[in-house]
């Protein structure tokens, strides 16, 4: 399945592998596109950067890494900062589509997944990010009842065929090297979803909409789940 025609690809992540999890399958079934991959951590993990590197390049791609704390208390980062950085990642300025983290996240929980989202979001908005439109990753996993799977009903929603999950999953296993019952494995989905945006302030809709209401210490992801699909596209 492709998707609309586009060009000029940015893809924004919290970390290597984010985009091999949520996208690689889109990235394969589009070869047309020219995409670049912004990731916002571990550059100087030279291990993990090595795999990136070598997964972006069997994907087609180009990109750059930043270094972000990426420890594992989660400390909230300083949104300029995160800006920042992702506008010293990029390329160039000018896209077709920007795909970056949904401001819920992919799974419970990452806090670096939903400042990443945030932080697009808000530079699409601001027009210091060009582009034509912006996706976020589609995925739940039920509060953790289960492995995160594809929303089949957003706005963009394709099953994979075994041979493009196949090289998914390869990518994961072999050039990752995350051992076959490790958790990246058996989430590696073999469906993929978007969220699809057409107009930033559609986009900082649906991104207030995920903001924690005042005085209510329920998590932005918890929220999420109650929110109604965009019906935008």
């Amino acid at each position: 399945m492709t998707s609309p025609d586009f060009q000029n690809v940015a893809i924004i992540v919290a970390h290597p592998d984010d985009e091999t999890l949520w996208a690689a399958g889109t990235i394969l079934n589009n070869p047309q596109w020219r995409v670049f991959i912004a990731c916002l951590s571990r550059s100087s993990d030279a291990e993990r950067s090595a795999r990136f590197y070598n997964a972006i390049r069997i994907l087609g791609a180009e990109g750059q890494m930043a270094d972000l704390d990426d420890g594992p208390e989660q400390d909230p980062l300083p949104e300029e900062l995160i800006e920042l950085e992702i506008l010293k990642l990029l390329a160039h300025l000018q896209f077709d589509l920007v795909i970056t983290h949904d401001p819920g996240g992919e799974y419970t929980r990452h806090l670096r997944h939903e400042e990443i989202s945030k932080a697009v979001i808000n530079l699409w908005n601001s027009e210091k990010i060009t582009s034509n439109e912006l996706w976020t990753f589609a995925y739940e996993d039920q509060h953790k009842k289960r492995l995160p799977e594809a929303i089949d009903e957003a706005s963009y929603f394709q099953n994979l065929n075994k041979e493009t999950w196949q090289k998914k999953y390869e990518l994961i296993t072999e050039t990752y090297k995350f051992p076959k019952d490790s958790w990246e494995a058996k989430t590696t989905p073999k469906a993929e979803a978007f969220w699809q945006f057409r107009k930033p302030e559609e986009a900082m809709i649906w991104l207030n909409k995920h903001e924690t209401p005042k005085g209510n210490n329920m998590s932005a992801h918890i929220f999420s789940t109650s929110l109604h699909p965009p019906i935008f596209y």
